[in-house]
């Protein structure tokens, strides 16, 4: 996939625009864009071939490239103005939002657009956001002036749009997974949710690689670390979940999932295990 050359801009150098944290990594100023259209190709086939090359010469967009670890994007998204956002072209994020002193996530990755909390000022609550990349990352930033340019395609202006009620949606269904009472059937919700779009079939299920650590998984399904280990021994020893962080394993299908997860008894440690298991990993 072309990006128009090296048209990318890499955290660690010495010049940097703006000052930043020594905490956090920021992506640094550059003066050099890529072709958008090149860069992400579902907004490209919302084109036909014809409109497709008038508006690659006008939808260009600086790109920036973060490493692993915790991204600091403000001055970012005060450069994105009134513009889209900081779309993600390659990678995966972790989008933090922290009030008192409870953390909840929601992963975001390629072909989804971040956007800054809304500074609402009739919110009595405080909250902290704070955005950290669990893969290399590759952003476009999509400001006033490229919203600008692309005027004369507004497929790319609705197809953004599609995007960020995608996300408003995948928070609706997070919503739904963690009104669930029982651990286990939040977890199973949840990495199966994952799967329908970063699982790979195989012939026992679908294999999950994604960087999901046991903390990391309480923030996304809201409970406590140690209490996610436990259940996924539990749903390890019913031959249900298997791996570690960076290579999960559904075993089956969702439905034989859930059916195994309410029969008989409310609790999972009651279900006898459908395979031999050898040190929480499926043998």
């Amino acid at each position: 996939m072309s990006t128009g050359g090296q048209d990318v801009v890499r955290l660690g150098s010495s010049s940097r625009w703006p000052a930043r944290s020594e905490r956090t990594s920021v992506p640094e100023s550059s003066p050099l864009y890529t072709y958008l259209l090149d860069a992400d190709d579902d907004l490209a086939e919302e084109l036909d071939i014809r409109t497709r090359f008038a508006a690659r010469q006008l939808a260009t967009a600086r790109v920036l490239e973060a490493d692993t670890g915790e991204c600091d994007l403000e001055s970012w998204f005060a450069a994105v103005g009134h513009g889209p956002g900081l779309l993600i072209l390659d990678g995966l994020v972790a989008v933090d939002t922290r009030i008192v002193d409870r953390t909840v996530t929601q992963l975001q990755g390629s072909g989804d657009l971040l956007q800054p909390p809304s500074r609402d000022v009739d919110d009595m609550i405080e909250r902290v956001a704070s955005w950290r990349a669990l893969s290399a990352c590759r952003l476009a930033l999509l400001d006033a002036e490229f919203a600008e340019r692309v005027l004369p395609w507004p497929q790319i202006g609705h197809t953004l749009l599609r995007r960020t009620q995608r996300g408003a949606e995948d928070l609706g269904m997070l919503r739904a997974i963690s009104c669930q009472p029982r651990l286990e059937v939040r977890l199973v919700l949840f990495l199966w949710h994952l799967a329908a779009r970063w699982g790979r079939v195989e012939p026992t299920g679908i294999r999950l690689m994604l960087p999901l650590t046991h903390r990391l998984l309480g923030q996304l399904v809201g409970a406590e670390r140690p209490s996610i280990s436990h259940a996924l021994g539990r749903l390890a020893d019913a031959g249900l979940v298997s791996g570690t962080a960076g290579d999960w394993h559904l075993h089956g299908s969702l439905d034989a999932h859930l059916e195994r997860l309410t029969e008989g008894s409310t609790h999972l440690t009651t279900l006898r295990p459908a395979r031999r298991s050898t040190g929480g990993r499926i043998a």
